[in-house]
């Protein structure tokens, strides 16, 4: 796939604004790196370099937007259960500013996600191989995506928020009455959004409005 087919496919998700050259160069080298190593190991069920595009870089950027948008300065960023770097790494690409911590607890893909860091120069950026519940700091914005068992990683999530920070949410429309049940009074979420060419995903944004403390009743209605 050339550069001028990446920015057609990414469009949808970038209204409005021009990708710098430098920000394409390296989602070029991102795909290339995940479709090689996708080959032998398995980081994403989607095989097809377009859809990859589309599904996994589209929503990372669209959701690096909504951030901007929603969020003034952010310093740190953590992606809880990163595989194969979404959406933390576009997110990171998009707002080079950030300081993003990965985290991901099967080892091999914690590997991939080194090898994107270096091969990309990310500075700032590490990665943390672990379980979410062993990383002991907290981070300005925590970003879930496509995780499973939501209803137990997400008080998870909420505990690496630091204080007044914000949660960043990539789950299904599906999925946004039990997150906003889970989440409790004490976070005001923002407006979903959808996420462009697709019924299904949306984003939500929770900003930390005091503390909160996940019940059992809360951690099992899913």
């Amino acid at each position: 796939m050339d550069n001028a087919r990446l920015v057609e496919l990414l469009q949808p998700f970038a209204p409005g604004i021009e990708l710098p050259a430098k920000l394409v160069e390296q989602l070029q080298l991102y795909l290339d790196l995940l479709l090689r190593w996708n080959a032998r190991m398995n980081l994403t069920a989607v095989r097809d370099p377009e859809q990859i595009v589309t599904r996994h870089f589209g929503e990372s950027l669209f959701a690096a937007q909504a951030l901007k948008r929603h969020i003034e300065r952010p310093k740190t960023l953590a992606d809880i259960g990163s595989g194969a770097g979404f959406p933390g790494i576009p997110i990171r690409l998009f707002i080079p500013e950030l300081q993003l911590t990965l985290i991901e607890s099967q080892n091999k893909k914690a590997t991939f996600l080194r090898e994107v860091i270096r091969a990309l120069r990310l500075e700032n950026a590490n990665v943390f191989c672990g379980r979410a519940e062993e990383w002991s700091e907290k981070a300005n914005v925590v970003t879930l995506r496509a995780v499973e068992q939501f209803a137990r990683v997400l008080p998870v999530a909420t505990g690496l928020v630091a204080d007044s920070g914000e949660l960043c949410l990539l789950i299904s429309v599906g999925q946004l009455d039990a997150a906003s049940h889970l989440l409790g009074a004490n976070w005001q979420l923002s407006e979903p959004i959808l996420v462009p060419n697709s019924s299904s995903r949306s984003i939500l944004i929770g900003h930390r409005a005091g503390e909160y403390t996940p019940s059992r009743e809360n951690t099992d209605i899913l």
